[in-house]
């Protein structure tokens, strides 16, 4: 059955043909349920308006139609992030009134430098011994949590973290992954929710947009397991059902090895002037 989805592009370069694939297929499941089409541009000055602009040309060039979005209106406009900063800032009140957030004035280097390297864990996705989990940033230490919880009315000047169930395992199905599983304190650690700058990070802007604009499913690449999990700590926080999950496996090149989003020549621009059509860019084989 057909699940109300989403496409949600980050401006800060041109789409890669990665993405139009993870977007295709994003499109094929909610085809019929709906398809929204937001724009993440929280990433400060690396979001360009050009960069909106072309994304949005070539998401129309390889084919894909949203039901509701930029260039098409809907009942939750607007569907560009910055421009949602009331409601992120509604759902920070939210978390902070729940007790499960608190304010960390350290700096990356800090948490690098207290850090346990995280051990080599494997897991089981659909049954098959998978590569080992590695932590996608370094795991949050206990010894910097704060000894008491400090109350405040607004967030800015100093990030806000989640504090995790430490040795808790998050299980979840995927449309594509299986059963996957991620233990707080182990494969991550207290995450931001609230940047130094005073914008949304990015786990509590995805949650607060995915539930606000009714998404049933959530497609996107298999990358982002570990921020799923906690995801899911922040829809249980809030209350909030979480949606179903598909993550899609990365595109790689003929050799295996995963493209970046700068490989060169493989931007979908670059390969419409190198003569691809729409169908070439969502099933052809890469070059090594």
């Amino acid at each position: 059955m057909p699940l109300r989805g989403r496409i949600a592009p980050t401006p800060t370069g041109l789409l890669h043909v990665g993405h139009a694939r993870t977007f295709a297929l994003a499109a094929d499941r909610a085809s019929g349920a709906g398809l929204v089409l937001r724009i993440e541009d929280l990433d400060g000055p690396r979001c360009r308006p050009d960069s909106t602009a072309a994304a949005i040309d070539d998401l129309r060039w390889l084919g894909l139609a949203w039901t509701e979005g930029p260039d098409c209106g809907g009942p939750f406009a607007p569907y560009v992030q910055s421009e949602r900063a009331t409601w992120f800032l509604e759902v920070w009140r939210r978390l902070e009134a729940a007790g499960v957030i608190y304010p960390s004035p350290h700096s990356r280097r800090d948490v690098e430098e207290a850090a346990v390297a995280p051990h080599d864990n494997h897991e089981a996705v659909g049954g098959i011994a998978a590569a080992p989990i590695v932590a996608d940033e370094p795991i949050f230490p206990v010894s910097l949590r704060p000894t008491h919880r400090e109350r405040a009315t607004a967030p800015g000047g100093v990030p806000w973290r989640f504090r995790v169930p430490d040795g808790r395992t998050i299980e979840f199905h995927d449309a594509l992954q299986g059963t996957v599983t991620r233990t707080a304190g182990e494969h991550f650690g207290d995450f931001v929710v609230w940047r130094r700058d005073d914008l949304a990070a990015y786990e509590l802007a995805v949650v607060a947009d995915d539930h606000s604009m009714q998404i049933e499913e959530v497609v996107r690449g298999a990358d982002l397991l570990t921020s799923t999990a906690r995801q899911i700590l922040l829809y249980e926080a809030l209350g909030w059902p979480p949606p179903a999950w598909c993550h899609a496996p990365l595109v790689c090149d003929a050799m295996g090895r995963r493209l970046a989003k700068r490989a060169g020549g493989l931007a979908i621009r670059d390969l419409r002037a190198a003569g691809w059509t729409p169908a070439e860019v969502l099933v052809r084989p890469l070059p090594a």
